[in-house]
């Protein structure tokens, strides 16, 4: 039985160690671990990047060049709980600078294609709140955003 948590593998063309080290510069508890180079009978030219074992975040990622035969969507995402809109903007501005692609209700693509929600702990909250009406303004207000305004959703939740 595992014990120690899981690893995401996250499948590139060829890019494998531009965004591992790209998603090391963008998250704080991070860094670049073992790079695998292929050997002369490799199915790809000695010394190309195979894989690269990376940390993000504290959670352990490698990143494969598996060829363009498979691509992110939005099937898989990964959420970004963040404390005040400081840190939304941050992680927003970090993830679609150099070719991301903003989203509805702050979800967002990186240049990569893969898909994240940069989400403020506070709206989990309004959303769980035990007054549906205040909860669903809250709602109705994300869902009219990309990225995500913690003051604006905090005054439709108090219906100001």
């Amino acid at each position: 039985m595992v014990t120690d948590g899981f690893t995401t593998c996250l499948w590139f063309d060829g890019r494998a160690e531009e965004a591992a080290r790209y998603y090391v510069s963008i998250f704080k508890n991070s860094a670049i671990g073992r790079i695998a180079r292929s050997t002369e009978a490799g199915p790809v030219p000695a010394g190309a990047v195979i894989t690269v074992d990376f940390v993000a975040n504290g959670q352990r990622f490698v990143a494969l060049n598996g060829g363009p035969k498979f691509t992110f969507n939005e099937s898989v995402s990964f959420q970004i709980h963040c404390d005040d809109q400081e840190e939304v903007d941050h992680y927003w501005n970090a993830l679609t600078e150099g070719g991301g692609e903003p989203g509805a209700c702050g979800w967002l693509k990186d240049r990569y294609g893969v898909s994240w929600q940069v989400v403020p702990r506070r709206l989990i909250e309004m959303l769980d709140d035990p007054d549906r009406e205040k909860a669903a303004r809250a709602a109705r207000a994300m869902l009219s955003m990309g990225r995500l305004d913690i003051a604006a959703l905090e005054q439709a939740y108090a219906g100001e």
